[in-house]
């Protein structure tokens, strides 16, 4: 995979070019009236809707916490909060996660959030050679290896999705 140029120029893809980590920019034709973001992105790219991860925050009592699941399932609260030793999680205030990641939701992406959060990826990622993630707006993706995506959010993996 060729490393792509910032030319989307999402704060994602600024990260990812500054870090020296290769990823592939896969814009396409966005609906807004579609019911699933995700489904509709996997649909789209023509990729296995497994391979496509969403964004999620959600509020734990240490703070933000940031969950990436595959979009053909649901974030799990209690494994999240766990995987940060946290007590408990609930979703994030839409409008609190747009202020704290610097993008819209349906286009939030894991990578270069204005605020950094823990972040924690499922560990169905490592399953896949690469995986699709919002590249940071709607009807944008990038894709990457799962490793180069713990790498560019400092994050980790557990079982995080059900």
């Amino acid at each position: 995979m060729a490393r792509a140029k910032a030319a989307a120029g999402t704060p994602a893809t600024v990260a990812l070019t500054a870090a020296g980590i290769p990823f592939a920019a896969h814009p396409y034709d966005h609906d807004p009236s579609a019911p699933s973001f995700g489904l509709e992105a996997a649909e789209a790219l023509g990729v296995e809707p497994d391979r496509v991860f969403k964004t999620l925050l959600a509020d734990t009592d240490l703070g933000l916490v940031v969950g990436v699941v595959p979009v053909t399932g649901m974030l799990d609260l209690k494994a999240l909060a766990a995987a940060v030793g946290a007590k408990r999680a609930t979703m994030a205030d839409p409008a609190v996660a747009e202020r704290r990641t610097g993008y819209v939701v349906g286009g939030i992406s894991p990578v270069g959030q204005k605020t950094g959060h823990p972040t924690v990826v499922d560990e169905t990622a490592q399953l896949f050679d690469t995986v699709f993630v919002s590249g940071g707006k709607r009807g944008f993706d990038i894709e990457l290896a799962p490793g180069d995506l713990l790498t560019a959010t400092d994050g980790s993996y557990a079982g995080i999705a059900k």
